[in-house]
């Protein structure tokens, strides 16, 4: 039986009722209520997603399309990501940021025939969409895609499985997407997704998502897979999350976002925050986000102090927990600049007491993205 205590008066996805009875325990996440894990597990269903495909409901999110003359020039002055360069069907991971340059949501935007496609985080769409709609230009319309349902699909059997529903989409390069038959109902089918490993994320009518989970679900490659390893996934592969790893007081730059922005943005600035983000990728930023690698079993939580060996605090945990595939624990957060050398020894403050870790280069696993 599945426990959703507590969620009653929350949103539901279209999967809500596939979710309970797949006996899921489901918890309120950014207004929803959302399976944590299934009977299997976290461990497991990391493990399958690792190994296997794991199907995530990913509903949530917000899908939003821009369309008229000069969306991509008006989605430009709100993010430093190249979007007027993108091909079409091409895919763009960007940020929306303030004019301190801090982050107010991580995006990603796809080039559509007819204008451009932005699946933004399910905390922040409701002030994503006001933002858009303050701030871009009267020629350009904003359409809520709220009939519309999400699932991912990911790991190293996805795109087997996945051909067999919508034929032609094993064909689709990492990042770029496309329009495609699934079960007989058009589907925007891209290939990305959040943990690392090659996958897919389905765009569906809402009322038509249910028949196409459960036809996913009776494959023997694929297990549903909740909220707890999703997030284990993603950190294993060295992924931020929005209002933990990155918020409205950490840059782009700080981040490690800085491969986002593209060399014309960088030059010609035009988006908020634009001074601070090429001063930082001029001279560099104060703090930079980091991989930490606990010794022992001991996992180091959001909020755990990173000390210096004088034992000084020089930063601070944004994500950590137990990494399946990487064997132990592992961690993400801010250190001070001059303290970010990979290989760095440094101390993590657990439960009152230094415990010794060191810097690490991210990710913890290495991406299987497909880049044929």
């Amino acid at each position: 039986m599945s426990d959703d205590a507590g969620t009653d008066a929350l949103a539901r996805t279209p999967l809500f009722v596939e979710h309970r009875a797949l006996g899921a325990t489901l918890v309120p996440f950014a207004g929803y209520a959302m399976p944590v894990r299934y009977p299997a597990g976290i461990m497991a269903e990391h493990t399958h997603t690792r190994s296997a495909a794991g199907l995530f409901d990913v509903s949530h999110m917000g899908q939003v399309r821009l369309t008229g003359d000069g969306a991509a020039q008006a989605l430009e002055r709100l993010v430093p990501g190249d979007i007027a360069g993108l091909a079409p069907w091409a895919m763009r991971y960007t940020q929306f940021t303030n004019d301190d340059g801090g982050i107010l949501d991580d995006l990603i935007v796809t080039r559509s025939d007819d204008g451009l496609i932005l699946v933004v985080n399910a905390s922040c769409k409701d002030s994503d969409i006001a933002h858009l709609e303050r701030r871009l230009d009267a020629g350009v319309d904003l359409t809520v895609l709220g009939e519309r349902a999400l699932v991912a699909l990911q790991g190293p059997k996805a795109a087997a499985v996945l051909e067999r529903h919508a034929p032609g989409c094993a064909g689709l390069g990492f990042m770029t997407a496309g329009w495609f038959k699934a079960g007989g109902v058009d589907a925007l089918i891209s290939r990305s997704g959040y943990t690392g490993e090659d996958g897919f994320e389905v765009s569906l009518p809402a009322n038509e998502t249910a028949a196409f989970w459960r036809r996913l679900i009776a494959e023997p490659e694929v297990e549903p897979v909740g909220l707890g390893a999703r997030d284990s996934l993603r950190l294993e592969a060295g992924l931020c999350l929005y209002g933990h790893d990155i918020d409205e007081t950490t840059s782009p730059v700080q981040a490690g976002l800085a491969w986002s922005i593209g060399k014309r943005r960088r030059q010609e600035g035009g988006f908020p925050g634009a001074p601070r983000i090429q001063h930082e990728l001029a001279e560099g930023p104060r703090r930079r986000r980091v991989g930490i690698l606990p010794d022992g079993r001991a996992p180091a939580r959001e909020g755990t102090s990173v000390l210096d060996a004088k034992d000084n605090v020089i930063g601070e945990v944004t994500s950590g927990g137990f990494g399946p595939t990487a064997g132990g624990p592992v961690a993400m957060g801010y250190v001070a600049a001059d303290a970010a050398e990979i290989g760095r020894p440094v101390s993590l403050l657990v439960r009152g007491k230094p415990r010794p870790a060191t810097i690490v280069k991210l990710p913890f696993v290495p991406h299987n993205y497909h880049r044929g």
